[in-house]
């Protein structure tokens, strides 16, 4: 697989592309899905359903990997928190994280209640070509704690934050509960047949240098060694959105290093194309105008010549975005030399 071999820094005759949030709105076969399930969690849940929206970017835009379809709070959710979606206000629990009682009586072993999530890798790996690398995933442990202590997305992060300096010992408490969940949660995906994994840690940006390295990136680096200790041949991808001021602090065992938009691609090159493979980092919104588009995405492939990469956006697939654009991204890329 030329997605694989890119990971693990070997040549590869073009370099291997795939879309964040490749599977969306912009795409009508998902949303006539996603109109057929219901409901977003519905989708998640039904292994048919998800395999077949998973399938489709690879389908439609010739990319070199699916990514599973499901979503990062499926482990708050099966570790015991209550989860709506709901139209315009995004993902909610009813019932954050406040005390020790309220950690004490979530499950230590969300993992083993994921089922739907690895039979859709299952049936999607079945139907998925040979030479397509299907990518499995998880929200980092600073992320997710920052859903089940706010209860909701957040602008300011002023509950986990408060946490943070007042009560670091308890944060840590809720922080290592969600790893090792996260932990073996990966294993199972991979055990059910994903052949990398992707920890996306897109609250990253919300900590200060220090605390995100305690907080943050010590927490992904845990998740990232347990896999490659256990199986060294599954790539393992790293996300940490916004920290463009302190690369040269990014230490640990994994293999890929995502690089989101507002960090500039030849600083990560300088700081960390030595150590790890980059995957990166195309401004979305530059999809809207093709001409745009090919021409970041030639400085892209420009500046990496000669070194590992992999293309993809700085961050997710916009809903609005022209298909036509980036079924277009992807034959210029695979064609360009």
């Amino acid at each position: 697989m030329i997605f694989i071999d890119a990971c693990f820094k070997k040549q590869t005759p073009y370099t291997p592309v795939w879309f964040m949030r490749q599977a969306g709105r912009y795409l009508n076969e998902y949303k006539a899905v996603r109109t057929q399930a219901g409901d977003f969690l519905n989708l998640c849940k039904n292994p048919q359903l998800a395999s077949e929206v998973t399938l489709q970017p690879v389908e439609i835009l010739n990319v070199d990997a699916a990514i599973l379809f499901s979503d990062i709070l499926v482990v708050p959710l099966e570790m015991g928190m209550d989860l709506g979606f709901f139209a315009g206000e995004g993902p909610k629990f009813s019932k954050p994280i406040e005390s020790q009682s309220d950690l004490d009586s979530l499950n230590d072993e969300a993992y083993t209640r994921l089922n739907y999530v690895y039979d859709t890798i299952a049936l999607t790996r079945e139907n998925l070509a040979k030479d397509k690398a299907l990518i499995g995933f998880c929200g980092a442990p600073w992320t997710l704690a920052t859903y089940m202590i706010e209860g909701e997305g957040s602008k300011t992060y002023a509950k986990s934050k408060k946490l943070l300096y007042s009560n670091p010992k308890f944060l840590h408490a809720i922080l290592a509960k969600i790893t090792r969940n996260l932990q073996y949660y990966l294993e199972s995906q991979i055990q059910a047949g994903v052949n990398a994994v992707m920890v996306f840690d897109s609250w990253a940006s919300a900590l200060e240098e220090s605390a995100y390295l305690e907080f943050g990136w010590e927490y992904c680096k845990q998740v990232a060694s347990f896999i490659k200790r256990k199986y060294p041949d599954i790539p393992v991808i790293l996300f940490p959105k916004g920290i463009s001021g302190y690369l040269d602090k990014i230490d640990g065992e994994f293999d890929v290093f995502g690089v989101d938009w507002s960090t500039p691609l030849r600083i990560a090159k300088e700081k960390l194309g030595h150590k790890y493979t980059l995957q990166g980092n195309l401004e979305p919104c530059r999809i809207y105008h093709q001409a745009s588009m090919l021409e970041g995405a030639q400085e892209i492939l420009d500046l990496m010549r000669n070194s590992p990469h992999i293309f993809n956006l700085g961050h997710g697939m916009l809903p609005d975005l022209p298909r036509e654009n980036a079924i277009k991204l992807v034959e210029f890329i695979h064609h360009y030399r």
